[in-house]
């Protein structure tokens, strides 16, 4: 599931959103975190699965005051921000993420029953700034990350799950793919197509790279 399997500091930012496995995938994620960031209501997972996060971060809306008092009362730096800001509270924590030296990040409770929150979670992976640190978002069996051109993406799992890639940023071109029942050589993604959606892979290893263009890859574990 990760993609840098060399990582030295991996850094778990949980939002606000649902946990569809509750607590148990952020346990396992807690497990192997070097640093846990809180996205403002995030920090709820973090208390139900009887864990701390390092910073809790956001303008602290959806978290009850009782909360707060007891993050801050066990030491949990607490980044607030204003409601009049102009980035959510999960791209402030994975900013904070970022400062603190994480070289890989996994996000949690990040996809929802709000569209436009989903949709705005899920693209701040394209951020440029982000380029350097490999990111993803999971919710249960789903792992979803960016693409970016110019490089070989070997994406881990396991023969019969699905793997859907999406064009972002206009078509994506020059995409060639292996380990998928479906290939394609030098092939064209056009922006708004579903020529990508629901693939399979047919090995452990799906192996993307194409030469322009952004893809968002939406793994599927289908593992019992």
């Amino acid at each position: 599931m990760f993609q840098n399997p060399k990582t030295q500091k991996l850094a778990l930012v949980v939002a606000n959103g649902p946990l569809p496995d509750g607590v148990a995938q952020l346990e396992t994620f807690a497990a192997v975190a070097a640093l846990r960031v809180a996205a403002d209501g995030g920090a709820r997972h973090f208390l139900a699965a009887g864990l701390l996060p390092h910073f809790l971060v956001g303008d602290l809306d959806s978290l009850p005051a009782s909360d707060l008092d007891a993050l801050q009362n066990a030491g949990v730096a607490v980044l607030r921000h204003p409601a009049r800001k102009d980035a959510t509270d999960l791209e402030l924590a994975l900013d904070v993420a970022l400062a603190q030296g994480a070289d890989e990040v996994v996000v949690l409770a990040a996809l929802g029953a709000r569209w436009d929150q989903t949709l705005a979670n899920m693209l701040l992976l394209a951020l440029e700034r982000y380029d350097r640190v490999p990111m993803c978002v999971v919710a249960g069996a789903q792992t979803l990350r960016v693409l970016r051109p110019g490089r070989a993406h070997q994406l881990a799992g396991a023969s019969g799950d699905t793997l859907s890639l999406i064009p972002i940023a206009g078509p994506a071109a020059g995409i060639t793919t292996s380990g998928l029942d479906y290939p394609m050589q030098h092939g064209t993604l056009p922006f708004g197509a579903t020529l990508g959606v629901s693939n399979v892979l047919t090995s452990a290893t799906a192996s993307v790279a194409f030469e322009s263009g952004l893809l968002l890859a939406m793994h599927i574990s289908h593992a019992q």
